[in-house]
C-alpha cells in the first residue's frame, strides 16, 4: 500500500536529515491531506455554531455535522444514525455510560472485565463497583494472550451486569471473538450488557455492530486518521433512551421549566453544549478515505505487515514478543522485551534514528503485572507502514543489543 505515503503530510518530514519511521499508530494515527484540508476548510469558510442558527453559513455547518455522523452510522453498520453520539473520545464514551449503568448496580451485582483492557474500560468499572458491595471480576488469558474463554461459564454469572471488552488489545494485539463471547454471555445471564472498547478495531477491520451484538461500542476518531478530541459511543435505541445524560447544558433540552427539565432525544440527549464541529467532519472525511481503500485492504495490509515483523523479530536472540504468534491472530500491535534492557532505553536508542515507537506499558499496569513485566516497548501499524519501516526497526534493535546488552 506505498502508494498512501503521499497523502500524509507528517511522513515527508526528516528531523536531522532522517525520515520519520513512524511506528506508534496505536496511540495516534497520521492524518492525510483530506482531513486536515476538510477542517481548515470549516474554520476558513463556514466556521458557524451547529442546528441553532437559521443563516446559511450555520445551516451548512449543521449539513456538515450531521453528515458525518452518517457517515460513522453506515461505517459500523449501525441500525440507525440517532445511535451514533459524538464524544471526545473513547474515554469519554465509556465513562458515559459506566456513569448511566453505575447508577443501577445494587449489592449482590458483579461486573466483569478483562485482564488486557485499557485502563480507560478498567478503571471506570472498577471505580463504579467500589463501595457498592458490587463484585469487581477479571476474565483472565492464556499463555498465548487470549481470552481463557472456557472460564466464561465461572466468571460470568446470573448476576453480571456488564462485561467491558475490547475487541483488540492495545498491547497484545489479540483479536477477540466479539460476536461469539456476546452470545455465551446471553446464554449465562440475559440481563448482562456488553460493552466493547473498538479503538483498535474499528479502524483496522471491518466492524458490524449489528453483527458483534453488543450492546455499546466505543472508538476514537483519532486512531483512524481523524482528528484529536473526537470520538464515538454506538448504543441500541431502547438503552440509550434509558440511560441518563452524562452532562448537562445547551442542545440536549426539549424543555427547561422551574420544577422539571425535559431533554432531547439521543443522540442530541447526550451531546451538552457546542460539539467539536471541525473534528466530526475531520472524522467524516477519515471515513471517506478509508472506504476509498476498502476496510478489506487495511486488514489485509496489516496482516501481511504484522506476519513480517513478527517473522523478523523472531530471528533477534534475546527479544520476547507477547501475544498471538501469528498476524491472523492479532492485530497491528507487537509488545516486546530484550533480555537485559529496559524499555525506555530501547525507546531512546531508536528516536536516535527517528524511529517512533511506544515504551511503558501502555494504560494497561494490570495486564503488565499479570506478565510480571514493569514495561514493554510497543510498535504498532496502519495502512501506510512499510516493509522498510519494519527493516529500520529490526536494525535498530539489533544497534541496541550491540550498544545495550550485557
Amino acid at each position: 500500500m506505498a502508494d498512501v505515503i503521499k497523502d500524509f503530510p507528517l511522513l515527508k518530514r526528516k528531523i536531522n536529515g532522517k525520515p520519520i519511521v513512524y511506528l506508534d499508530s496505536a496511540a495516534t494515527s497520521l492524518k492525510p491531506q483530506s482531513v486536515i484540508d476538510a477542517q481548515d476548510d470549516y474554520y476558513r469558510r463556514y466556521s458557524a455554531n451547529v442546528h441553532r442558527g437559521i443563516y446559511a453559513i450555520s445551516e451548512e455547518a449543521t449539513e456538515a455535522y450531521e453528515n458525518a455522523r452518517k457517515k460513522v452510522a453506515g461505517f459500523i453498520h449501525a441500525p440507525s444514525v440517532n445511535e451514533i453520539i459524538f464524544t471526545r473520545g473513547t474515554t469519554e464514551s465509556i465513562n458515559l455510560v459506566a456513569a448511566g449503568i453505575g447508577k443501577t448496580l445494587i449489592a449482590g451485582d458483579n461486573v466483569v472485565v478483562t485482564i488486557m483492557e485499557h485502563h480507560s474500560n478498567f478503571v471506570p468499572w472498577q471505580q463504579r463497583a467500589v463501595g457498592k458491595n458490587v463484585e469487581f471480576r477479571i476474565l483472565n488469558i492464556d499463555k498465548n494472550g487470549k481470552l481463557n474463554l472456557n472460564d466464561l461459564d465461572t466468571v460470568i454469572t446470573r448476576r453480571t451486569r456488564v462485561l467491558a471488552i475490547t475487541a483488540v488489545s492495545n498491547v497484545l494485539g489479540t483479536i477477540n471473538p466479539i460476536r461469539d463471547i456476546v452470545k455465551s454471555v446471553r446464554r449465562i445471564s440475559p440481563h448482562c450488557l456488553v460493552v466493547v472498547d473498538a479503538a483498535q478495531a474499528v479502524p483496522h477491520m471491518v466492524v458490524d455492530v449489528q453483527t458483534w451484538g453488543a450492546d455499546f461500542v466505543v472508538f476514537s476518531g483519532h486512531k483512524m486518521l481523524g482528528p484529536t478530541g473526537i470520538g464515538v459511543l454506538w448504543g441500541k435505541t431502547e438503552l440509550l433512551e434509558q440511560l441518563h445524560p452524562y452532562q448537562y447544558g445547551g442542545e440536549m433540552i426539549a424543555e427547561v421549566h422551574v420544577d422539571r427539565t425535559i431533554f432531547k432525544k439521543p443522540p442530541q440527549k447526550f451531546e451538552a453544549g457546542t460539539p467539536h464541529i471541525a473534528g466530526a467532519i475531520g472524522l467524516g472525511t477519515a471515513i471517506d478515505y478509508l472506504q476509498s481503500i476498502g476496510m478489506d485492504n487495511v486488514r489485509a495490509h496489516e496482516k501481511e505487515i504484522t506476519g513480517y515483523t513478527l517473522k523478523q523479530l523472531s530471528a533477534i536472540v534475546g527479544l520476547q514478543i507477547y501475544g498471538p504468534k501469528t498476524a491472523e491472530d492479532r492485530g497491528g500491535v507487537i509488545a516486546l522485551t530484550v533480555k537485559d534492557v529496559h524499555p525506555h532505553d530501547i525507546a531512546q536508542v531508536l528516536n536516535e534514528d527517528n524511529i517512533c515507537i511506544r515504551a511503558g506499558n501502555h494504560c494497561a499496569m494490570p495486564l503488565h503485572e499479570h506478565l510480571g513485566l514493569v514495561a514493554t516497548v510497543r510498535a504498532s501499524f496502519y495502512l501506510y507502514t512499510t516493509r522498510e519501516d519494519i527493516d529500520a526497526l529490526v536494525e535498530g534493535l539489533e544497534k541496541v543489543k550491540r550498544l545495550l546488552s550485557k
